[in-house]
């Protein structure tokens, strides 16, 4: 007996003592101050070049042979940002942050887009050819462009043990409460399907996962979206309520949830990166392996995946469960419960979400829409994890013969993994995900600021080269920028080629 209750606090409280050093107010602070400073620096790209951002969703460089398509790589990101945290993240801010959590959500996706443009252009700068796929990240960059090697290794490591163990929990965690709660089915055994199948798609490597991740990942967002509004057009009544509800309670003056206006923001905040990967350092992992011919390119179709995620995905699910108030605030420090709604629901989860569309398609309907779509939604985004996880290994043994070796234990760690976290509970699962996200974030938020700088030259160079009615090539010599070793071949071969012509 002794034994079991030191292992259960053993798990509890030092996962929650974790997560809540990790996801400090410093850490919250940082994302938005840096995002701000981000989006100042580049006069808000973000908006300035928003259509931009989708024209070269279908734009690629076919010079390169190596490397997958923009839209591929979009694709990849906009897996690993729609999972669980659009459907049961939502759910948990709304739940300890109030409906001003949402608003914040917004705040950090909006300013978001800023930081992940900054990493993704980063990413694409110090990207290099690994056995014919582009390979990247803040592994590379903080090495190459910090010349800090260990902290590089650090990422990496924490980027291994959150992609390949901790965050893959979360997503098969909420796949068995879904389906737990819609069919009955014992968590065990949706661990082990969700597992082989996805076994069967990483063994087929990133080309693999670019294309399941390019049909499945669009369509299950579109769908979701659909859903959402036809509920909000069901109750169009209840939306100005709502959003009074979300703007009083995101600036500390709602009557219930005033006095909650610290959870409120750093609910917003925590959730809205777990979701949305803005800075967190997962997105330019996959932006480095587009084949583009300039990395601002990239930068702008990540930026676009964020709100994408948040702005789409994030918000149809909150507007679905505030527009029938199938949700219940309580304060997270004290358990004070502040509001409860009238379907007699507990701790924040994926019931919140199922019994807002079970009002529109009824209840065991509603769930079993949940799980599908949250399945759909959390299967992609491992898969994601996977690829993450994989390039660190890359980094990290990748000029060794160990690589492949090492990849495959990955594979079974991630495997187990997934059926772990469909066992365990949401709370634990979630404080796991918390711990490994806000790790990343700590360090890579700091890299790009430092790094920030050739990101901001970067764009000034292809704006230039755009109003030269140029389609713009990246020349790192030219901009000062060294170690960027792959440009610096690819700019050589194309000196020597217009050599060649001039000649003949």
């Amino acid at each position: 007996m002794i034994i079991m209750i030191l292992g259960a606090i053993s798990i509890e409280t030092i996962s929650s003592v974790l997560s809540s050093w990790v996801w400090s107010p410093a850490l919250v602070v940082l994302c938005l101050c840096s995002a701000l400073y981000f989006s100042i620096r580049t006069r808000f790209v973000q908006v300035r070049r928003l259509g931009e951002m989708v024209r070269l969703l279908f734009s690629t460089d076919k010079t390169q042979k190596t490397g997958i398509s923009s839209f591929q790589a979009f694709a990849i990101a906009l897996s690993g940002r729609v999972g669980t945290g659009n459907i049961v993240g939502v759910a948990t801010a709304i739940g300890y942050g109030g409906p001003g959590a949402i608003v914040w959500m917004w705040i950090i996706a909006f300013l978001g887009a800023g930081s992940a443009f900054v990493e993704a252009t980063l990413a694409q700068i110090y990207k290099e050819n690994h056995n014919g796929q582009f390979r990247g990240g803040p592994s590379y960059y903080i090495e190459r462009g910090l010349r800090c090697k260990w902290l590089a290794v650090v990422f990496a490591v924490c980027s291994l043990i959150a992609c390949g163990l901790l965050l893959p929990q979360v997503q098969s965690n909420g796949i068995a409460i879904a389906f737990a709660n819609s069919m009955h089915v014992p968590p065990i055994y949706i661990g082990l399907v969700v597992a082989l199948v996805l076994g069967l798609v990483i063994i087929g490597g990133v080309k693999r996962i670019a294309k399941v991740a390019e049909i499945v990942a669009p369509f299950m967002a579109v769908i979701y979206v659909i859903l959402a509004i036809i509920i909000l057009i069901i109750n169009y009544t209840a939306i100005p309520s709502v959003l009074m509800d979300m703007i009083k309670s995101a600036i500390g003056t709602h009557e219930l949830f005033g006095g909650i206006i610290g959870s409120t923001i750093a609910w917003g905040v925590k959730r809205g990166i777990y979701s949305n990967e803005a800075g967190q350092g997962t997105g330019p992992i996959v932006a480095s392996a587009a084949k583009v011919s300039h990395p601002v390119k990239q930068g702008l179709v990540q930026a676009f995946s964020v709100y994408v995620d948040t702005l789409l995905v994030c918000s149809a699910t909150a507007v679905m469960i505030m527009a029938v108030k199938t949700y219940n605030v309580m304060d997270a420090n004290t358990g004070e419960v502040l509001f409860t709604s009238a379907y007699n629901l507990g701790a924040p989860d994926v019931s919140y979400t199922s019994t807002a569309i079970g009002t529109l398609l009824g209840m065991n309907l509603g769930n079993l829409v949940v799980a599908v779509a949250l399945t759909f939604f959390a299967f992609t985004t491992i898969m994601a994890y996977y690829y993450y996880a994989e390039t660190s290994i890359v980094y990290l043994f990748g000029k060794g013969k160990k690589e492949h070796t090492v990849v495959w234990i990955l594979r079974i760690c991630i495997l187990i993994a997934v059926v772990f976290g469909s066992l365990k509970e949401a709370r634990a699962a979630w404080n796991a995900g918390d711990i490994g996200v806000g790790t990343m974030a700590w360090i890579n938020i700091v890299a790009i600021a430092l790094l920030s700088p050739k990101a901001f030259r970067t764009l000034k160079d292809y704006e230039k080269q755009e109003k030269e009615g140029k389609d713009p090539v990246f020349d790192p010599e030219k901009l000062g920028i060294e170690n960027a070793e792959f440009w610096e071949e690819k700019s050589r071969r194309g000196k020597e080629e217009k050599m060649r012509k001039v000649k003949e």
